[in-house]
């Protein structure tokens, strides 16, 4: 009899599902959009009851779609987006709403961190900065502003732990999710460090324990299998975080692998096996073997988000095209900015609309228009914040490239605004490397149900990603266009610099008036 593998993933814009066969070939597939909530400076959040009834309708439409009996998917695999908190009361329900990747509202916990741990330890520990806001830090918020709500907290999970819980009833963390909770989470043994979590005053009962990204943690309940119509006893992977879906669904299971996401987020992962981790950047565990192999993830918090802000802002005709002419908004921004030269006509970008990761890792850094005139169109301005998520990609690019660090090219693109042909022929010249596109571009869950088959045996390691994996539409770089891009990612650097500390004194303002 068939088997069928199910994936399930939570990004910061929408949450995706598909099914799979035992040949790793898609069956089915569902997405669903959600809103970002950003009513507060600072703040992003989600309504957290909405994932799990996304989950059950993502669930239901792929197993119609795929046309399967429920009772032969063999296992099922989970992630999102990282970092996140949904925390959670004794019965597992969602206390307030769950923050996102792009929330920075606990800038005097890090500040108290810095002055009280010290940033040093606690990356020694975690092998990431604080500035990320991970979960622990987050958990610290609500002790300090929430803390009627804070002593209701039975446990703080991340979106995908939150599925889980609801599937299995168990709360629960993978290895590689362990990263994004931070401060306290040692990367290398998987274990929250108890004299830590002493001395910063948070119980260690708070955080769930960890496992290996395909251990079964569990099997579908009979209340989960009544509301998503699988059925009870299905066995449940540990999950892991969303960018490790995407890029082992793209084929990324060697050491020096390279791919890219422009999804809410802009990033690229390297997989290495070396536990020797930069400062500047972020670092986890990897799926392939989440005991013994890392992956080094440079971002750029508002990536793939621009351009959602961009449609969703300044595009009411783009949208009503869409519905009309049945073609997306993105394509129809794409095709604006293709109109427009490399370097946009003198238009730069800092595109920090929700401060900024690596490398520069400030928190009060918000986005800049530079060199705009009357010359300049909308058209200009897409193009121009498509160059500055490819400069700041670039930034944290030319450090781990110093390193000396193996580096399989070409560049694998992935999700996202990915594909956008002219936003993949931007990132190429600015990169001055060659890439490809993924051609079957499920995305994370496709990496969800794999993990999943490889947690139940039906697949016996990730090759088979490798083995499936089609890369189309490769580029080479423009030599030109390159000397180009490096004269306008000078000016991006220097732009920064002037307006660092102005950053700091907007955000005071803002305190200031709120």
């Amino acid at each position: 009899m068939a088997g069928y593998l199910l994936g399930i993933d939570y990004g910061t814009g929408g949450a995706k599902a598909c099914i799979m066969d035992d040949q790793a070939d898609v069956l089915s597939y569902s997405y669903r959009e959600y809103p970002i909530l950003t009513e507060r400076p600072g703040w992003s959040e989600h309504d957290p009851h909405l994932y799990w009834s996304i989950a059950c309708d993502l669930i239901r439409e792929c197993i119609h779609k795929a046309n399967i009996n429920p009772r032969d998917i063999k296992g099922i695999g989970t992630s999102s987006a990282l970092p996140s908190m949904v925390i959670v009361d004794r019965s597992g329900e969602p206390i307030n709403r769950a923050y996102n990747l792009m929330d920075r509202r606990a800038t005097k916990e890090v500040k108290w961190l810095k002055d009280n741990i010290g940033e040093e330890r606690i990356f020694k520990i975690s092998a990431n900065r604080l500035d990320d806001h991970p979960v622990i830090v987050n958990l610290l918020w609500e002790r300090n502003n929430r803390p009627d709500d804070f002593n209701r907290i039975d446990k703080a999970l991340t979106i995908d732990g939150f599925i889980r819980r609801k599937l299995t009833g168990r709360a629960t963390m993978s290895f590689s999710a362990g990263a994004f909770y931070g401060v306290a989470y040692n990367i290398l043994t998987g274990e929250v460090d108890q004299k830590l979590m002493a001395e910063i005053g948070l119980s260690p009962q708070l955080i769930p324990d960890a496992y290996a990204c395909e251990a079964i943690i569990g099997e579908v309940t009979a209340e989960a299998a009544a509301m998503t119509g699988l059925v009870p006893g299905i066995p449940v992977a540990a999950g892991q975080v969303d960018c490790n879906a995407g890029w082992i669904g793209g084929g990324a299971v060697e050491e020096g692998d390279i791919q890219m996401n422009l999804g809410t987020c802009g990033n690229f992962g390297i997989v290495h096996k070396d536990p020797t981790f930069l400062d500047s950047m972020i670092a986890c565990s990897y799926t392939t073997d989440s005991r013994s192999t890392y992956i080094t993830i440079p971002t750029t918090t508002t990536g793939g988000q621009l351009l959602r802000y961009m449609r969703d802002q300044f595009s009411p005709v783009e949208c009503e095209m869409e519905k009309l002419l049945q073609i997306s908004a993105y394509q129809l921004l794409d095709m604006e900015a293709e109109k427009i030269r490399p370097g946009s006509d003198g238009l730069i970008v800092l595109p920090y609309l929700m401060g900024e990761r690596t490398p520069i890792w400030d928190v009060h850094a918000r986005g800049v228009i530079f060199g705009l005139s009357l010359t300049h169109t909308k058209p200009h301005l897409v193009r121009a914040m498509m160059e500055s998520v490819a400069y700041a990609l670039y930034d944290s690019f030319c450090l781990i490239k110093d390193t000396g660090r193996k580096i399989n090219y070409p560049i694998v693109l992935n999700e996202g605004g990915a594909r956008s042909k002219i936003w993949r022929r931007i990132i190429t010249d600015v990169f001055n490397i060659p890439t490809v596109l993924v051609k079957s571009r499920v995305g994370a869950p496709y990496g969800d149900a794999v993990l999943a088959g490889v947690a139940t045996g039906v697949f016996k390691d990730f090759s088979i990603c490798k083995a499936k994996a089609e890369y189309v539409d490769r580029m080479e770089p423009d030599q030109t266009n390159h000397d180009l891009y490096m004269d306008y990612f000078k000016l991006y650097k220097k732009l920064y610099g002037h307006v660092k500390e102005d950053f700091l004194d907007l955000a005071e303002l803002r305190s200031k008036y709120l």
